[in-house]
């Protein structure tokens, strides 16, 4: 079984700004230094403990604001932070306007998962058409008969679909629509990809933490998140129908297979 087409593997990536160096921590003494960095809120829980454990181990405060991958990106080009995080690799263009040289460098991966809240239904498989006609408004209803007929076994309610999307400039926007764009030319040619979109229906909110909640406190909802935090807050997410034809099921196994293969020397991959 092929495993690869999830929905996209994440590399996240750290956009270190060359000829920054480490300022001064005035709490600590003159041998310390500090290390201001923000961005994307995706590889947040991970950067917490990682950064936690490397402060204590070489005395470096590295403080970490997640604020989404687009405002990690500003951050680092008004040289406000030392580098930042985000899910969408820069563009040449935007490496040509960057104050100083940039490098991306992969840290951690995850993956952009379907997310919904539908009381005792655990189970749902979507094709590539059914997600892409959803997120375009085209399907409105759980009970569609494209959805129930994809889904036989389980008994879905004549429920109105909320979306729900992120209201930030968002690396993980830009990995869902990366994907939404390959799957379906509608998209690609009305909406696009990138880290702010115009969405054509639902909800908005703030960063991968606010589309969780809001997906977990509204009955009927469907949005992208994280994997980590559908996995944290035991939110169902759907199984997604790859090219071979098969279900794939989020879950680290599954999301550790999508990494396999070469990483090239241009770290800028999707």
């Amino acid at each position: 079984m092929k495993t690869i087409k999830l929905l996209s593997a994440v590399i996240y990536i750290a956009l270190i700004l060359g000829a920054c160096g480490n300022k001064k921590n005035k709490n600590t003494d003159s041998k310390n230094t500090s290390i201001t960095a923000a961005g994307a809120t995706f590889p947040l829980p991970y950067y917490k403990m990682a950064f936690k454990d490397y402060s204590k181990k070489y005395k470096t405060l590295v403080t970490y604001g997640g604020i989404g991958s687009g405002g990690g990106i500003r951050s680092l080009k008004d040289r406000i932070s030392d580098f930042a995080a985000s899910d969408a690799f820069l563009s040449d263009k935007q490496i040509e306007d960057m104050p100083y040289p940039v490098v991306h460098i992969p840290t951690c991966m995850g993956a952009v998962v379907v997310a919904y809240n539908l009381h005792g239904v655990t189970d749902i498989k979507l094709t590539p058409e059914i997600l892409s006609d959803i997120f375009l408004g085209k399907i409105t209803r759980w009970n569609d008969k494209r959805i129930e007929e994809n889904n036989k076994e389980q008994k879905l309610p004549d429920m109105e679909i909320t979306v729900v999307y992120r209201s930030d400039g968002s690396g993980t926007t830009f990995i869902f629509s990366d994907y939404l764009s390959k799957i379906s030319s509608e998209w690609g040619k009305n909406i696009g990809r990138g880290k702010s979109l115009k969405w054509p229906t639902g909800i908005a909110a703030k960063g991968n933490p606010g589309v969780a909640g809001t997906i977990n406190q509204t009955k009927g909802a469907i949005g992208y998140i994280g994997s980590e935090y559908a996995f944290s807050l035991k939110i169902p997410v759907a199984q997604l129908q790859n090219k071979s034809g098969n279900y794939i099921e989020p879950s680290l196994s599954s999301i550790s297979a999508a990494a396999k293969g070469n990483i090239p020397d241009d770290t800028r991959v999707m």
